[in-house]
């Protein structure tokens, strides 16, 4: 069975054999030292071609054709390790092959498949693209699930807010369910009231579409009992601490959190890892109206701590509160919230290293280790103990939103932690869940981040 798509497209990879074209993968040394085939070498030095990273020289035939192209790694190619998607937007369209490389085969497939990435949902022109023949030394099966997986995240962020209401993020969560035979529940609008999800309902109770607590759950009772917490806020306003027009150009992005967790979730079941698998996702928009909450209101959350609010742009955690005080109260083995969180974490790590938080040492350590392998890149930031003074509130046990402005996502994940257990194994990622800047591999846009990074820590946990 192929991965899941949630936006069906063509796959960037061919698997018949026939005619395919080369590509040289080159480092200035191989030009240099001329170990290139001579129809190769000989053009790349009419060319002046350097072999500068990124760059490609397509190779012409007698008759004027495309015959192959040069491709330029640079002098350290492991600087670059997915250097390999500015091929697949480079090339011409038509099958291709990589003839030489220096590089293993899963580095540059998933390369190539990752810059293949294009979203084309709204636009009446859809352009051919080349196809990359898979290597035979290469894990094929593995890479297109991470590859699913990722371009679900970006679709999903991606995807404006007129059509990725809490309703439509219900709906993909079902589509991405059917599909791997998973079951889903889901709590909506008054219901979370009855049901003890105060705080969810309080966000996102002045939407037009209403609230609602997504469920997913995939696996064999008895393995390893592993839950997915992913922030749902299809589009944030600020609520009534609206925020400026340029602040909310992006707000679409805002459920980022469960885009990510639901790319997880679909490497896990197509991989059929050995786990417990549950994800929970609190969809809200945070919409203004006459019963929007408001800054100076307190509520209960689910877990019974009183919560006061003193900024509704700080809703993501409320949200969250719920959800992890539900989510912990099964016990799972391990925990894991997504969620696009801080503007602080922007501010100390930039937009493509997403900081996360943890008391578990092992689980730091392993995961460290996983973004390395992988080249996923993570970033560990304290859960300073000294800093939840500044969770205190004048009327309530907390403040959603601390003053003065100082160590945010550090008091943001403060804050979090006190919805769960002491002791569980419990992770929380403050992620971006946007690329700013074209890259190799990937275009500007809505960015799956530190899930190819767990995905490889629950793949050696369950092997």
């Amino acid at each position: 069975m192929a991965p899941f798509q949630y936006i069906e497209r063509p796959s960037p990879f061919s698997t018949k054999g026939g005619k395919t074209l080369p590509v040289f993968a080159v480092t200035p040394a191989h030009v240099e030292t001329g170990t290139l085939e001579p129809l190769a070498l000989d053009w790349a030095k009419k060319a002046g071609f350097k072999a500068e990273p990124g760059s490609v020289l397509l190779i012409p035939t007698a008759d004027a054709h495309v015959g192959g192209a040069l491709f330029g790694l640079g002098a350290n190619p492991s600087e670059n390790p997915y250097l390999t998607g500015k091929l697949a937007r480079a090339l011409p369209a038509g099958e291709w092959h990589v003839e030489t490389a220096p590089l293993t085969a899963n580095r540059l497939l998933l390369g190539y498949g990752l810059g293949a990435y294009s979203f084309d949902r709204y636009r009446s022109e859809r352009v051919t693209e080349p196809r990359l023949l898979i290597p035979q030394d290469a894990d094929a099966a593995d890479i297109k699930r991470q590859i699913a997986g990722v371009f679900l995240a970006r679709d999903l962020i991606n995807t404006p807010a007129n059509d990725m209401s809490p309703a439509d993020l219900e709906a993909a969560v079902r589509r991405l369910a059917e599909h791997y035979k998973a079951e889903v529940s889901v709590i909506t609008g008054d219901e979370l009231i009855e049901k003890n999800f105060p705080l969810v309902h309080a966000v996102g109770r002045a939407s037009t579409v209403a609230p609602r607590l997504i469920e997913m759950r995939w696996g064999k009772k008895g393995h390893r009992k592993v839950t997915l917490v992913g922030k749902g806020v299809s589009f944030d306003t600020g609520g009534l601490d609206i925020k400026p027009a340029s602040s909310m150009l992006l707000m679409k992005k805002d459920m980022g959190g469960a885009a990510n967790v639901l790319g997880l979730a679909l490497m896990i079941m197509d991989a059929k890892l050995k786990v417990d698998l549950h994800v929970v996702i609190p969809a809200v928009e945070n919409a203004i109206a006459g019963n929007a909450f408001r800054p100076g209101d307190v509520y209960k959350s689910r877990k019974g701590l009183t919560v006061q609010i003193d900024n509704t742009d700080a809703e993501g955690r409320l949200i969250l509160a719920d959800a992890l005080s539900y989510a912990d109260a099964e016990e799972p083995e391990l925990l894991i919230d997504m969620a696009t969180l801080t503007g602080a974490a922007r501010v100390a790590l930039g937009p493509d290293l997403p900081p996360f938080f943890t008391d578990d040492e092992d689980l730091a350590h392993a995961l460290a280790e996983a973004s390395l392998e992988v080249d996923d890149p993570l970033w560990r930031l304290p859960l300073h103990k000294g800093y939840e003074r500044m969770l205190k509130a004048h009327i309530a046990d907390l403040t959603n939103a601390p003053s003065g402005g100082m160590a945010g996502a550090i008091t943001a994940a403060l804050f979090l932690k006190r919805f769960v257990s002491p002791g569980r194994r419990w992770a929380h990622f403050d992620i971006f869940g946007w690329s700013q800047t074209e890259r190799a591999h990937s275009p500007v846009g809505g960015e799956a981040q530190a899930i190819r990074a767990l995905y490889r820590y629950l793949q050696a946990g369950t092997d």
